[in-house]
């Protein structure tokens, strides 16, 4: 019997050790050496009022929700999400006989750039050391998203254009997982 109870305890350690780093839950799909990511206030290109300010609550909401990141607004993170929204474009796809829009289609485009600090040779500095930026390829990306507008329900164009918003910030912090 005793054995028996020292092989089950060696086969016990031997399967916990290997399973030391393994992490669970979401920590699996974002980098495990970030714990802090600033989000700047995005730039709009749109003529529309407060699409970057909603797109950057969208962004930090997201991944606050869906990252083991903290946001931070120190410009000294971990990792920094640059955004700059390119385009806002709204169309009409379908009208009725008296030029009334029965469907409509809002579509945001942004530009993307994540930059892992911790791997993109950013040297460590003292806390109170003013952070020093280095030129260097950045992963650079476009993501958009597509919503329709349909007034004859009653859909407004700001309720539009918030389903947009968040689509596209669900895009975004989606792009920024880990690969495989």
């Amino acid at each position: 019997m005793n054995y028996r109870h020292l092989l089950l305890l060696v086969v016990g350690l031997i399967a916990a050790s290997g399973c030391a780093n393994y992490r669970m839950g979401n920590e699996s799909l974002y980098a495990p050496d970030i714990q802090t990511i600033y989000v700047p206030m995005i730039e709009s290109d749109s003529y529309r009022r407060d699409l970057g300010e909603r797109l950057t609550e969208a962004v930090i909401n997201e991944v606050q929700l869906k990252t083991p990141y903290r946001v931070v607004s120190d410009p000294s993170a971990d990792a920094v999400l640059s955004i700059k929204l390119n385009s806002d474009i709204r169309r009409t796809l379908v009208e009725d006989a008296f030029d009334a829009t029965r469907l409509a289609e809002n579509r945001l485009q942004a530009e993307v750039v994540y930059v892992n600090r911790r791997r993109a040779g950013f040297a460590m500095q003292a806390p109170m050391a003013t952070p020093t930026y280095i030129d260097m390829p950045a992963e650079l990306g476009q993501v958009g998203d597509t919503s329709l507008m349909v007034p004859a329900v009653g859909q407004t164009v700001a309720s539009s254009q918030q389903i947009a918003i968040e689509r596209l910030a669900q895009q975004i912090v989606g792009s920024i997982e880990e690969e495989w």
